[in-house]
């Protein structure tokens, strides 16, 4: 199973910025998507931002300008750089990464999450 380390969670000041990261860690084959997804109370998980094969990146419409995801493929490790956070941006922040890992000398495909790192702001 392929499980992921995340970091970089705090408390920060509204017009602050944070940086998460994202590590996998296990046996596999090939990463696809990486990707960032937050929750805050009382509220539905929702898709923050994105990135998949070399071009592809996607960002909710209320993160756009602010934030950035990068990849670091020698790593393998996913980024969210976030900059002028609002109070509207606290919320636990999971990392999702799917991808391919061999199992039995069978390819089968993973979707993995990581355990959440909340990030608060105050204002």
């Amino acid at each position: 199973q392929v499980q992921l380390v995340e970091s970089g969670g705090g408390l920060v000041e509204a017009g602050g910025s944070l940086r998460l990261s994202c590590v996998p860690s296990g046996s596999y084959q090939s990463i696809s998507n990486m990707g960032w997804h937050r929750q805050a109370p009382g509220k539905q998980r929702e898709l923050v931002a994105a990135t998949a094969g070399t071009s592809f990146i996607h960002y909710a419409d209320s993160v756009k300008g602010r934030f950035t995801i990068s990849r670091d493929n020698a790593k393998n490790t996913t980024y969210l750089q976030m900059n002028r956070v609002e109070a509207g941006d606290t919320a636990v922040y999971y990392c999702n990464v799917k991808g391919k890992q061999f199992k039995q000398g069978r390819l089968f495909a993973f979707d993995s999450w990581g355990q959440g790192t909340q990030v608060t702001v105050s204002s």
